[in-house]
């Protein structure tokens, strides 16, 4: 990416001034603003979607028959022909004659990944037509479900890092107010999943525990400073254009983090920003983490294995395929599903390559969800793109901190 100006960068320094100052325009969320899909070919599926929907009092519970659960590595992915049969067609139909909803959440058992699509990366070097290569997330995929048909929506073509494909540009993205799919356009879509179905459950018990009492403890910023520490100022930047041609710098990434915990400081919010070269383990009571996991210089695999979390955390690491299974695996990259089996509240991964552009804002998140908007709106606000390879995994209505005034 190119470097902006000096006078884009003080533009935009100021947009994100009145973006933080008028964060306190985050609403509390209604249950009926939420639909829950659930699997009915999966038992386990049915289940979760049972406790969500006891827990937070939601009346909109429907059902999709997808072929096969998703509780094997094959079954996680689905064409995308399956996907419009049983997933894209019938929920398409619930919402039409629905039209409060805002939310979707999925519950385990539902695929995770598409095969084939126009939309998502794959390896720059397939030999598939480029209108079916792609392999985005299911979730994003329904996050930008009427994005064709709506005025002023760009497409991007997508390059870098050994993959290639095509994404939304996010409509949401740095938004100053609580989302809405009437203005918007798209849908919130998370998941609750995790190794087990009692892990999936825990997300929907830690939110409300968060909401009823915050746990005392501390965001962590791992930074690894090999990879250049960045200009501050120029964090979070947005995308201009509608070609990205390559992987933006991994300095930006410590930048973000390091704006977001100058954020944290402002708010008297207790965090712990890291900048030696060693990957930090040994944490718990963690109220939220990014990190670079795997793709950290100096990362350590038991290191990781010892971050615990608080009731209402949250996290994003720059991992390409940290949502790439949430089942029992070995090898590959760092995953989501074991900060979830730890504890982890909220969290966003990447079914497959995303390039860093696609990892959420450490400052907008953070900004967002201490300014009193849901998890779901945090996590949105702060990802450039829909349609693409991104997982957001818990409760949306996760809104554990108060309002700003």
């Amino acid at each position: 990416m190119k470097r902006t100006t000096k006078s884009f960068i003080l533009f935009l320094t100021c947009l994100l001034f009145l973006s933080w100052a008028h964060a306190g325009n985050a609403t509390k969320r209604s249950p009926d603003q939420v639909l829950v899909v659930f699997n009915t070919n999966s038992p386990v599926s049915q289940a979760i979607a049972d406790d969500y929907t006891h827990k937070r009092k939601i009346k909109n519970l429907f059902s999709v028959q997808c072929l096969d659960s998703a509780l094997n590595t094959k079954n996680e992915t689905i064409t995308l022909a399956g996907y419009t049969q049983f997933i894209e067609n019938p929920v398409r139909e619930y919402l039409a004659t629905h039209t409060n909803i805002d939310f979707i959440v999925l519950t385990k058992g539902i695929p995770i990944r598409i095969a084939g699509s126009a939309m998502g990366s794959c390896d720059e070097h397939s030999r598939e037509p480029a209108a079916i290569r792609g392999h985005p997330s299911v979730d994003s995929t329904l996050a930008a479900l009427d994005y064709a048909n709506l005025p002023g929506t760009v497409k991007i073509d997508i390059a870098g890092s050994g993959a290639i494909g095509c994404a939304y540009s996010n409509r949401y993205w740095n938004a100053l107010e609580p989302f809405s799919h009437a203005k918007f356009g798209g849908y919130m879509v998370t998941r609750l999943d995790g190794y087990t179905e009692a892990d999936a459950k825990a997300l929907v018990s830690q939110a409300l525990a968060a909401e009823h009492g915050r746990t005392n403890g501390s965001v962590l910023f791992d930074v690894q400073p090999i990879f250049g520490l960045g200009d501050k100022a120029t964090q979070p930047a947005p995308i201009t254009g509608t070609t990205i041609l390559r992987e933006s710098p991994w300095n930006e990434y410590n930048a973000d983090m390091r704006h977001a915990h100058d954020l944290l400081v402002k708010r008297g919010i207790a965090d712990e920003l890291d900048l030696s070269e060693t990957f930090v383990g040994q944490r718990s009571n963690l109220l939220g983490y990014f990190s670079w996991g795997s793709n950290d210089a100096r990362f350590s695999s038991n290191a990781y294995q010892t971050l615990f979390f608080a009731p209402g955390s949250l996290s994003d690491t720059a991992v390409s395929t940290c949502a790439r299974t949430f089942l029992p695996t070995k090898g590959g990259q760092s995953l989501l599903v074991d900060l979830i089996a730890h504890g982890l509240t909220c969290g966003k991964g990447y079914v497959d390559e995303p390039l860093l552009q696609a990892n959420a804002s450490p400052t907008i998140v953070m900004d967002r969800y201490t300014s009193g908007y849901t998890m779901a709106e945090s996590f949105y606000a702060a990802s450039h793109f829909v349609g693409w390879e991104d997982v957001i995994v818990g409760d949306p209505l996760c809104c554990p901190y108060p309002k700003s005034n």
